[in-house]
């Protein structure tokens, strides 16, 4: 029986990075991949990005209205379900993953956030951490060294703590920073500047 994996870790841990030397792996040995991503992730449009340099371009953007467990039951020959940026999509998705890797017997590694720039969850991270077979931490570090869990959101280079949950790396002056416990306090309660 094929997994439901859930591959999650705070920004620049390298989660798209990985997801593409997945997709290399598997192709290299003669396999197909279907490489998906929502399209609420405007970065990029159609394709993955890495901070590395490296892009991908992928199968499918799945908007809200999509049934994911539909458009894999049309395909032939697939090997494994690459999911990027799944913090964005819906409980529903995530349903529709875990059917993929049940009924369909193909494994789905989903990479994302668990959390938001206000520590707050995403609605497919918060599904996948009910119903995935496998949860894995991917470890980045924050700027002074210690483990970088939380997300600081940076609008024209200073941190905000209010606003929408959804807001795209590099659009609109807003960009991210992977920080500790201790920074994102001390940013956020102006300890540190």
């Amino acid at each position: 029986m094929s997994k439901l994996y859930f591959r999650y870790g705070a920004m620049n841990s390298g989660k798209s990075t990985h997801l593409m030397q997945v997709a290399y792996n598997y192709e290299e040995r003669g396999m197909n991949v279907v490489v998906i991503k929502p399209a609420t992730d405007k970065k990029g449009g159609d394709k993955l990005v890495s901070r590395l340099g490296v892009e991908r371009k992928v199968d499918f953007l799945i908007k809200k209205e999509d049934n994911i467990f539909d458009i894999v039951d049309g395909l032939k020959d697939v090997s494994c379900i690459l999911v990027d940026e799944v913090q964005f999509l819906k409980s529903e998705h995530i349903d529709q993953l875990f059917k993929v890797a049940i009924v369909k017997d193909i494994p789905v590694i989903c990479y994302g956030l668990r959390t938001d720039f206000q520590m707050n969850g995403f609605e497919g991270s918060s599904r996948l951490l009910l119903i995935a077979h496998s949860i894995e931490e991917m470890k980045t570090i924050c700027t002074c060294g210690r483990k970088g869990i939380l997300n600081g959101r940076k609008i024209n280079g200073k941190y905000v703590f209010e606003g929408e949950q959804i807001a795209i790396d590099h659009i609109d002056n807003v960009e991210y920073e992977s920080l500790c416990g201790k920074c994102y306090y001390e940013y956020k309660y102006g300890d540190k500047k």
